[in-house]
């Protein structure tokens, strides 16, 4: 584990390096830096799903905690867009990445990335983002009723509790972790208040673009506004899958990715993942639905 000062903050990083780079050395290949979603998720949810393959085909992966979020520092205010996507582009400059990245976003993670790519288009290869959308109004309107109902109820012990019951131990912890994120912070109130791009900043967003949804997810209804605003990114709905898609089905969203990550951003497996005997999907796993 890794706590590097970024923007005043410590922020706890990890990191993965292709099997073939040298221990210490960040090597000349891509970057993929790994964004998790707010309140009960951190940098576990890439790492347990997508970090290790993509690393196996040959990218330098960075995970870290937002802000308030897992290991990182938990100050009391400051949660607009524009302060996680100067966590964002601190980190970088302190981890001296220089070149493009690939950006993976699940949930307000992608709305991060694409934050940072709206403010930095020259600095941003791809973005990859799962159950989520561009920083427009709708989005952050659903962002902020859904963060105001769960401080609302968590706040509550007996729902605490009855989450405990229906849901198993698992649940429960991470019910916990957000009733702490949410209450003892400005989430709720700061994250309203953002300054948000122009649509047109948003559309002259050109890098590569995926946009990973559940069927049974409300996030899927945003696919339209996501169409319309950057009609070149690939769209893929996942039949059945709700907003959890990234924990429950891990690699579905693998398949997905690294798919995209070479027919539509050139990458190309690295030795380990030859090695692994993976050849890599030509085409998204069946059943999904392309936009």
């Amino acid at each position: 584990m890794s706590v590097l000062r970024a923007n005043g903050l410590a922020v706890h990083v990890e990191q993965l390096r292709p099997p073939e780079a040298a221990p210490g050395v960040p090597g000349g290949g891509p970057t993929a830096v790994l964004i998790h979603g707010l309140a009960t998720d951190n940098l576990a949810s890439w790492y347990l799903s997508m970090a290790h393959p993509l690393a196996a085909a040959g990218l330098r992966v960075i995970m870290y905690d937002l802000r308030g979020h897992g290991k990182s520092e938990r100050p009391p205010a400051g949660y607009t867009l524009d302060h996680f996507v100067d966590d964002l582009a601190a980190l970088l400059t302190v981890l001296d990445v220089t070149g493009p990245v690939h950006l993976l976003g699940n949930s307000f993670g992608g709305t991060i990335a694409f934050g940072y790519a709206a403010r930095h288009p020259e600095q941003v290869a791809a973005i990859a983002a799962v159950e989520s959308s561009p920083p427009t109004a709708a989005w952050f309107g659903r962002v902020a009723k859904r963060l105001a109902a769960a401080a609302a109820q968590l706040t509550d012990e007996h729902v605490l509790a009855r989450i405990s019951v229906e849901r198993g131990e698992r649940a429960s912890r991470r019910a916990r972790t957000a009733r702490e994120v949410l209450v003892a912070t400005s989430l709720t109130r700061d994250l309203p208040a953002s300054r948000l791009p122009a649509e047109e900043r948003i559309a002259a967003v050109r890098c590569p673009g995926l946009w990973v949804y559940g069927g049974s997810s409300a996030v899927v209804e945003l696919a339209p506004d996501v169409e319309r605003l950057l009609p070149h990114a690939r769209i893929v709905t996942v039949p059945g899958q709700r907003h959890s898609i990234l924990i429950d089905q891990p690699d579905t969203v693998r398949d997905i990715v690294l798919s995209w990550l070479r027919q539509d951003c050139g990458l190309h497996p690295g030795p380990a993942d030859a090695a692994a005997g993976r050849d890599g999907p030509d085409q998204p796993p069946s059943p999904v639905t392309l936009h």
